[in-house]
């Protein structure tokens, strides 16, 4: 630690209200998927941040008069400069003992899954500069990350998870900063298979489909034309008004019998319309009431 970092942990004012999340881990071992599980658990998100620039960012939160949030979760990983490694447990330790409540996180994974996803992505490994092959760059990353490794709270391997089940481990292991129920909403197609996971499943189909006009067929339920074609529809609209007043009356219920996680999953035939705007449309409803709520479209991640 620098010496100009010594102040700005000292005029740290309750930071127990604090809880920072560090995310680091192997390359392709799903940090970004992690980061957006936390950013729908109402965490303020940062990626790749520098490790002298911690501090500042909690000192920061904590002297917002207007943000209501403190919860952050930061990203940090090979892209960083090579002594960002060096310091990060140090900068953990001096926070920890300023009373903020620090958790360091290891996203850890196989090396034959990490050279599966390069290769079936096509992206470039952050240490495979030109000569070094893709292995051998794992290998160095594994080895310099190996010391954080050592001393993370939780290491999640994520071999054997896809996305969903990977934000779902993060969410619920991570959302004991949210009091109450955590919802996700997902969207799927029924042509592809129902949802392993889901607790409840919702029928769109039968609503009109958007699909079938030419100019709407390459969109989703996430971009705005579809969206004004769902919502001139009364079909849609009383779709969205009865499933709501099902979710309203019911939900409660599973909060008093201690339930922390529950999957709403809504379906059509493409996954791509109309189950995408009535997750994000019931998403935003229950965000306007309560934290904890996450969203995951299956056939567009």
């Amino acid at each position: 630690m620098s010496d100009n970092e010594t102040p700005i942990l000292a005029t740290l004012n309750d930071p127990e209200a604090i809880h920072l999340i560090v995310l680091t881990g192997m390359s392709g071992g799903g940090k970004t998927v992690a980061l957006r599980a936390l950013e729908d658990l109402e965490f303020y998100c940062v990626d790749n941040l520098p490790t002298a620039l911690l501090p500042q960012l909690v000192q920061a939160v904590l002297q917002d008069p207007g943000s209501a949030r403190r919860r952050i979760a930061v990203g940090t990983d090979v892209r960083n400069r090579g002594d960002d490694f060096r310091h990060l447990p140090q900068v953990i330790s001096d926070l920890a003992e300023a009373g903020v409540q620090v958790h360091l996180i290891f996203l850890d994974c196989r090396d034959e899954v990490l050279i599966k996803r390069y290769s079936e992505t096509r992206r470039r490994h952050p240490l495979a500069v030109r000569g070094t092959s893709l292995a051998d760059a794992i290998a160095t990353e594994r080895r310099l990350l190996r010391p954080l490794m050592a001393i993370a709270e939780k290491v999640i391997d994520s071999s054997e998870l896809n996305v969903h089940q990977l934000r779902r481990l993060v969410a619920t292991g991570y959302a004991q900063a949210i009091e109450g129920l955590t919802l996700m909403f997902q969207s799927f197609a029924f042509r592809r298979g129902l949802p392993l996971d889901a607790d409840f499943v919702f029928d769109a189909r039968c609503l009109p489909n958007p699909h079938w006009h030419p100019r709407l067929r390459p969109l989703s339920g996430k971009d705005a034309p579809v969206r004004d074609f769902l919502d001139a529809e009364p079909l849609v609209a009383e779709y969205f008004a009865d499933t709501a007043r099902w979710l309203d009356a019911w939900l409660p219920r599973f909060e008093q019998d201690d339930r922390s996680y529950v999957t709403i999953s809504v379906g059509c035939t493409g996954g791509r319309h109309r189950s995408v705007y009535l997750v994000e449309k019931l998403a935003a409803h229950y965000r306007a009431q309560r934290e904890g709520v996450l969203t995951f479209h299956r056939e567009l991640e």
